[in-house]
């Protein structure tokens, strides 16, 4: 069963990894990154580079040893990304077989039943507008972790039935 949560209140900073990967104890190194519709600015240029993987115009691949160096070096914020974290076993020929995740426009986030965008994606970590930060993933642990480290983040599915709700 898939689970969610979302940050929107409460911190400086939505969608800074950096805290948000100390917090969580580094969990991201246990995973291959699939990043994707990435809009960021970080100051160190080599860096912008790397996460945008200019030469392919569409993902990065990293593993979650570089992502947390990159991070801990320059502490950015994120505006627009989809960092899809994958068993790190799971050949990149593999993940590439599917159509690449993306932010704006993918209305999974917000449904009753919340889904991973790619299908062999363990998590996926959201950068939405710079406004909040959604973590969706097929480990309830880990969610739970999230909502105990950021008190003030919600439930994914009781945010969207909230919503709804509200729209009617």
């Amino acid at each position: 069963m898939i689970e969610g949560a979302i940050l929107e209140k409460g911190e400086s900073g939505y969608t800074c990894l950096k805290k948000l990967f100390r917090r969580m104890d580094n969990f991201q190194k246990n995973y291959n990154w699939l990043i994707t519709d990435c809009e960021a600015y970080p100051k160190r240029p080599g860096h912008q580079m790397r996460i945008t993987q200019s030469k392919y115009h569409n993902y990065a691949w990293i593993g979650g040893e570089e992502l947390t160096n990159i991070v801990n070096r320059d502490d950015f914020q994120w505006i627009w990304a989809v960092l899809s974290g994958f068993e790190k076993d799971l050949p990149k020929t593999e993940i590439l077989k599917y159509e690449l995740p993306c932010a704006d426009g993918y209305t999974g986030f917000w449904e009753k039943n919340l889904t991973i965008q790619h299908p062999l994606a363990s998590v996926e970590l959201v950068a939405w507008d710079s406004s909040g930060t959604l973590l969706i993933s097929r480990e309830a642990a880990l969610i739970r972790r999230f909502r105990e480290v950021f008190p003030l983040s919600e439930d994914l599915k009781e945010h969207n039935e909230k919503c709804r709700q509200n729209l009617i």
